[in-house]
């Protein structure tokens, strides 16, 4: 049995992000995607039902059910799909095996490390679950070097959950990754399951999930899909051009959940698109008012396809207007890309984009630097976007541009709530003939969907940008209030207190380490006392002998004495006294050294004073100690190996990013002063140009209601919509006849059982009837059919199946025979039962046909013609020699035509595509 409970993203009339759905096939429970909210919304734009919903409650969802997954799939690398994982994994013990593609895991760490940082540079979060932020003028201290978390509180009731960078480096190292069509056989808990990725479109790595289960059948998992080539992505392998149909491994599945949120959205051409953003761009930079273009983009998955078009813009146009992207992770996630050119499509090659657009990449490489020809080596110059500038901040781009400079900007993120874009939209909006160009409607709630609702609310009822046309910009006026957070140094009054507070922070840890290490010294020499006598008696006495022979030879009691006395002060436990402070204090034990040179009268005197006594033949045997095998492991040398291994065991890019990530931490311990989060209320005065253009890169409504009935699931479930657009989706598969009319739109946290339950239990099969069994083959199964009686013996807990007894046999026969006959009639003989197992396709068919020299062709309605009549038209030996085969609904298979060569050649086809079970 199948249950499905959408966390997130139910097709309901509250928020459709972020994705996160629980998928229960019998006893396993897998999550599907596990999607981030906006965690900086803004509260004035929400509507009373936003604002009820918040995050908490799909958050406490999660959590709960968090420990009891037993697998994890990721279909994109943005945050609406795996923007929670990662503090998933690490604080609410998400440890279920995660699988996706490469490019997902990826994107999928850039996106939530810039999230975070983002984040965590505007307001205190804390490091620990349980921490709730603090909004309002007062400041929150923060020293550069940070200071302990605050002790876990589990009753936490909200908060905004984000993870570290240690987190999300931890959680997505833990990922396994799998090629496209690559089928992986699971084990454990989830034993007897087959998963399988397909290229989705839409962002690299895209995935679509088909999930294969022995008793639930098959189970498709396919969200915000593309099927337009795009210029850096092919389209979804789910529609192939060539065939004009459905990819024949994902049609027909037994379930499909499927996303609807643009059932009712006309997508303009691509052409049109193009044009309008490019034109808006050269218009407004070459303008004699020096104007700039602010376009809000995410950072790991849509903007490698604005770069790749205002990348080849540029070099056609011959433009030297600057590209400024404000991203922390821009660079680092280009050399991602460039590293897995395999997974892009489109017009992306190594030939026709780079510096020049054209094959002189390989000449260019002699004249770069070495790191850039390393680079260039392994295969990584494509993707090299000569115009474009980085930037961590807004300050590093004013420090390089003025304002007055026309320049394109794209900054992160997308919905403008926090980071680089909201503090560049405060003052770049109030500049007039400035234009923002937003490409995404970005999220509920958020200032790019407000300002995307101002845009869309200002056209005519035919431009609007759900009917297929491409509207006009529209001046922005009036004002806005936004709430900024920042984090400033401290100063002054601020600066100082802080100071002296860390100072007695410091001088009581001081104190507190020092009376630790006092008690560890007391501690260890008691056990030096306790278990170490026979080393300790051995090395005392060596270096007594060694000590004395040294002052006999150089003939001074005065040496000795102070030798010894040096002995005494370097074997005497200096601690340190609380109370007085930092002051010396020689402590004395009274206990009895061993091992000392005794000092006693002899009756013969020397004239120098009293003689020593030596002990005789100043021999000592040397000891150590050893463990029950002979010898001492050494600890601390097989660590150093383990970490010697695991260094060699990574890979350069590994290495570089390990580096490059401690040297930015180290240089932001050292510059980073002691500061404070403050938040403000900011009055902008709108007075730029705002333009929308879909760039979002997925289906409309037309290729949504065109592609789900090619694949004619035998049951649906519609989530990521609104109630109107599920509506419209369940409406259009209604008027298709041969589509399932088992469609399902749960809302959030409703849950659908699809399926019966079923009980398993085990059972073993004797030897001799083993042997008797006759096995067929269907895909990766081996079948047979089995009759026997089932046996308990007293040795072992499972039953065994057994082949019947003769005198089973014998009830069998004699209660047919007793059955009355009538006279001239033939004795009634049991035929044998046979079944077939098996899905017949049509297409699997004709190609098995064709192998064999019987052509066969299709006709309307899901008919194929095999024989003469295939090749030919008319005439009636033709029709003769022809045999149609067709489906019905209820999965029946009609074979009508003649008894002929052919009729029997395709039966005999159609029953070797089936595995028969005979009894």
């Amino acid at each position: 049995m199948i249950t499905f409970t959408p966390l997130s993203g139910a097709a309901d009339s509250s928020r459709t992000t972020p994705l996160a759905y629980l998928l229960q096939v019998d006893d396993v429970r897998i999550l599907l995607d596990c999607g981030s909210p906006d965690w900086s919304p803004e509260q004035s734009s929400l509507t009373p039902t936003e604002q009820d919903f918040d995050w908490e409650e799909y958050c406490q969802a999660l959590r709960e059910c968090a420990p009891t997954v037993d697998l994890v799939l990721l279909s994109h690398g943005d945050l609406a799909h795996c923007g929670l994982y990662a503090y998933a994994y690490s604080r609410w013990n998400l440890k279920a095996p995660t699988y996706t593609s490469l490019p997902v895991q990826a994107m999928g760490r850039i996106a939530t490390t810039e999230d975070i940082e983002g984040i965590r540079d505007e307001e205190d979060v804390g490091d620990s679950d349980e921490t709730p932020p603090q909004d309002g003028d007062d400041a929150v201290m923060d020293s550069g070097e940070g200071t302990p978390p605050p002790p876990v509180n589990r009753d936490k009731p909200k908060g905004k959950y984000v993870a570290t960078l240690n987190e999300v480096q931890e959680a997505f190292d833990s990922v396994n990754t799998l090629r496209y069509s690559q089928p992986t056989r699971l084990q454990g808990k989830c034993q007897g399951l087959t998963i399988t990725p397909f290229n989705a479109g839409h962002t690299v790595g895209g995935t679509i999930w088909k999930i294969r289960s022995p008793s639930s059948g098959t189970i498709m998992y396919a969200v915000n899909v593309n099927h337009m080539r795009e210029r850096h992505l092919d389209g979804t392998v789910l529609m192939r051009q060539s065939s004009g149909g459905v990819f024949e491994p994902l049609a027909r599945p037994d379930l499909l959940i499927t996303d609807a949120e643009r059932t009712a959205v006309v997508s303009s051409r691509r052409r049109d698109r193009d044009a309008a953003l490019i034109d808006t761009i050269t218009s407004t930079l070459t303008s004699s008012s020096r104007s700039s273009v602010l376009i809000p983009c995410d950072s790991s998955t849509r903007v490698l396809e604005l770069l790749v078009l205002l990348d080849q813009h540029w070099k056609f146009s011959r433009l030297t207007y600057p590209i400024c992207l404000l991203s922390r992770t821009g660079s680092e996630m280009l050399t991602f890309v460039r590293s897995m050119m395999e997974w892009l499509g489109g017009t992306v090659s190594k030939e026709d984009v780079g510096e020049d657009g054209n094959n002189n990449n390989r000449s260019r490489q002699r004249r770069r630097g070495d790191d850039d020809a390393d680079e260039d080596a392994l295969g990584a110059f494509a993707l090299r976007f000569k115009y474009l500038e980085f930037f961590p901040n807004p300050q590093a781009l004013i420090h390089r541009y003025s304002s007055t400079d026309p320049k394109l900007i794209l900054a992160v993120p997308a919905s403008l709530s926090h980071g680089p874009s909201r503090n560049l939209f405060v003052n770049f909006a109030s500049i007039p003939n400035n234009v923002v160009l937003l490409t995404s409607r970005s999220e509920e709630g958020t200032l790019g969907r407000l300002l995307f609702n101002k845009w869309n609310d200002s056209q005519r009822a035919d431009d609007k940008w759900d009917k297929g046309k491409i509207g006009s910009n529209v001046m922005m006026d009036g004002a806005i209030s936004l709430v900024m957070k920042s984090k400033v140094p401290l100063q002054g009054a601020e600066l100082e207190a802080y100071l002296q507070k860390e100072r007695a922070v410091k001088e009581k840890e001081a104190a507190h380490q020092a009376q630790l290490a006092r008690s560890q010294r007391m501690l260890e020499a008691d056990e030096d006392e306790s278990d170490s006598d026979s080393d300790s008696d051995s090395q005392d006495e060596e270096d007594e002998v060694i000590q004395a022979l040294e002052d006999d030879l150089m003939g001074g009691e005065e040496v000795s004495k102070k030798r010894k006395a040096d002995k005494a002060l370097d074997g005497a436990d200096w601690g340190l006294d609380g109370d007085e402070g930092l002051t010396k204090q020689l402590l004395s034990f009274d206990i009895y050294l061993k091992g000392n040179v005794s000092k006693a009268t002899s009756f013969f005197k020397n004239v120098g004073g009293q003689a020593q006594r030596f002990r005789m033949f100043p021999y000592v045997e040397k000891k150590r100690r050893v463990d029950d095998y002979g010898e001492t492991v050494d600890v601390a040398m097989w660590l150093r190996k383990s970490r010697v291994f695991e260094e060699e065991a990574e890979t350069d890019e590994t290495k570089d990013f390990k580096k490059r990530k401690q040297a930015e931490e180290e240089a932001k311990a050292i510059q980073e002063p002691p500061s404070k989060f403050t938040t403000s209320m900011t009055e902008v005065q709108m007075a730029c140009r705002l333009l929308f253009v879909d760039m979002e890169g997925l289906n409309d409504g037309r290729a949504v209601k065109t592609i789900v009935p090619q694949i004619n699931p035998r049951k649906m479930i519609i989530v990521h919509a609104s109630s109107e657009a599920a509506g419209l989706l369940i409406e259009s598969c209604a008027n298709i006849r041969s589509m399932t009319k088992d469609i399902f739109a749960p809302a959030r946290g409703e849950s659908v059982q699809i399926g019966q339950q079923t009980n398993s239990f085990s059972i073993s099969i004797s030897d001799e009837l083993l042997a008797q069994l006759k096995m067929s083959t269907f895909e990766d199964n081996e079948l047979g059919y089995v009759t026997g009686r089932i046996v308990t013996h007293a040795s072992s807990t499972i039953p065994t199946l057994e082949p019947l007894t003769d005198s089973a046999s014998t009830v069998s026969k004699s209660t047919a025979a007793a059955v009355p006959q009538m006279l001239g009639s033939r004795p009634t003989v049991s035929l044998p039962k046979s079944t077939m197992i098996g899905e017949l396709k049509l297409t699997a068919l004709k190609t098995r046909l064709a192998t064999i020299g019987v052509p066969a062709e299709f006709i309307g309605e899901g008919v194929l013609i095999c024989g003469t009549a295939a090749g030919q038209m008319g005439g009636s030996d033709a029709l003769e020699d022809s045999v149609a085969v067709r489906k019905s609904a209820s999965g029946k298979i009609e074979l009508e035509g003649s008894a002929s060569k052919v009729y029997y050649t395709v039966r005999k086809e159609i029953y070797n595509l089936h595995a028969l079970i005979a009894a």
